[in-house]
């Protein structure tokens, strides 16, 4: 049985889809980053750099201070899934070939793969450019059970916090 590899997002790509996920399940409720990263298992460090990313391209509002994190800055129905993985993944190429300035690939100036692959890949975000965050999330209820902040749970967090 021959093993099959697929093409891989970087962490940042599901990082963020994961944090608009969250802030997605929980609309209306400013969260916290450590609350986002222990649900999602992320590195808060990490995910840091992703919501810095995203509050920059106008998918998430954060707020500083005591009570302070994120929300999302329009609904979900509005973000498309496919423009959050075009800015993740712009300045990853998909293969050697597609990185002038390191390709030592001697077929590059004769190969019609990179045609081909170039259209499969704009297919495959063309396909996510119909997919918004309300599609991810909506009645997902194993999702919502998973990235949800009970406010039981937010309360005592309060609390602690104020301690």
């Amino acid at each position: 049985m021959q093993k099959v590899d697929f093409m891989r997002l970087t962490t940042k790509t599901n990082l963020a889809a994961r944090t608009l996920m969250a802030c997605a399940v929980n609309d209306g409720i400013t969260l916290r980053s450590a609350e986002i990263a222990h649900a999602c298992n992320a590195s808060l460090n990490h995910l840091l750099q992703v919501v810095n990313a995203l509050q920059a391209h106008g998918f998430v509002e954060t707020i500083r201070g005591r009570n302070g994190g994120l929300r999302l800055a329009r609904p979900p129905a509005q973000i498309s899934i496919g423009e959050v993985f075009r800015i993740f993944e712009a300045g990853v190429p998909f293969a050697e070939c597609f990185a002038p300035d390191t390709n030592t690939c001697p077929l590059s100036s004769t190969c019609r793969l990179r045609g081909y692959v170039s259209r499969a890949v704009e297919a495959f975000y063309h396909e996510l450019d119909m997919v918004t965050l309300a599609d991810l999330t909506k009645g997902n209820c194993g999702l919502i059970a998973l990235l949800e902040v009970p406010d039981s749970l937010r309360a005592r967090c309060s609390v602690a916090a104020n301690a």
